[in-house]
């Protein structure tokens, strides 16, 4: 007789997580190989970054930094570096970092005509007014990616690019934020609620609302412990994905218990 398996909820794939925390943005920086680089210069904060569909990296820097000389100068005008992107909780925990996006590859300065077409097609999913400064003191550079890694809490996952390109974001990524801080704010009647789906062993933690997408909601357990290693994740899983607000009123319905969740 085989063991039985703990049934573990369904969550995005590696692709999708990657894909999601890219849209989203956050805060992000490049590191150059060591041999290139001074210690001070190990991370480098772009001025403005874009991961593109194609997992591609347009990053602007100040036309004096050293890495941008660097891909000037360099073999082939191009340089490696890892640029890493930080998915951080939208909610003020002890632990934020939820997850972390590495993007490896080969970093290229973009001539003028380019540079400003490329800040122009930027401008068209993400307008910003650093990107008026290309040309200005503000250069545009271009990470061609290899591979990626995506780590968070369900583990650790190598992508291909083609992988990234294929998957979509998760459909709330663009709100969840807005949507998890309105939840702690106003609406703590909802976790306390919520708490009915958690172990009898974490209910007397503080709840927060730590992230959402089309298969549930996560919340984090800040329990009693040194420097948050009492902390726990629990997904709380829909009935069925949802992609559509509608849905998912009724899905954080069903969670948390009212009678009149199948009203239209």
């Amino acid at each position: 007789m085989k063991d039985l398996e703990t049934r573990r909820p369904p969550v995005p794939s590696p692709a999708e997580r990657a894909k999601t925390i890219a849209t989203r943005g956050g805060q992000a920086v490049l590191l150059p190989s060591a041999e290139r680089t001074t210690p001070a210069e190990a991370r480098i904060e772009p001025v403005l970054h874009h991961v593109h569909g194609s997992a591609s990296v347009s990053v602007l820097l100040p036309d004096d930094a050293p890495l941008t000389r660097a891909t000037a100068t360099a073999d082939g005008g191009q340089v490696a570096v890892m640029f890493e992107l930080t998915d951080r909780a939208p909610v003020d925990l002890r632990e934020p970092i939820r997850g972390l996006l590495w993007i490896t590859g080969w970093l290229r300065l973009l001539d003028d005509k380019s540079g400003r077409a490329r800040a122009v097609s930027i401008a068209d999913a993400r307008p910003d007014p650093r990107l008026l400064d290309v040309g200005h003191g503000l250069s545009v550079l271009r990470l061609t990616p290899a591979s990626l890694v995506l780590a968070d809490a369900e583990g650790t996952h190598s992508l291909r690019p083609h992988m990234f390109g294929a998957a979509s974001a998760d459909p709330f990524c663009e709100h969840e934020a807005q949507w998890l801080r309105h939840l702690e704010r106003t609406h703590g009647d909802v976790i306390t609620d919520l708490a009915r789906h958690l172990p009898d062993d974490l209910r007397s933690g503080r709840i927060r609302p730590l992230g959402l997408d089309r298969y549930g909601l996560r919340l984090r357990v800040e329990c009693d412990g040194a420097e948050g290693r009492g902390d726990h994740d629990v997904r709380l899983a829909f009935s069925r994905p949802v992609d559509h607000p509608h849905q998912l009123a009724l899905e954080m319905r069903r969670l948390v218990g009212c009678p009149f969740r199948d009203r239209t």
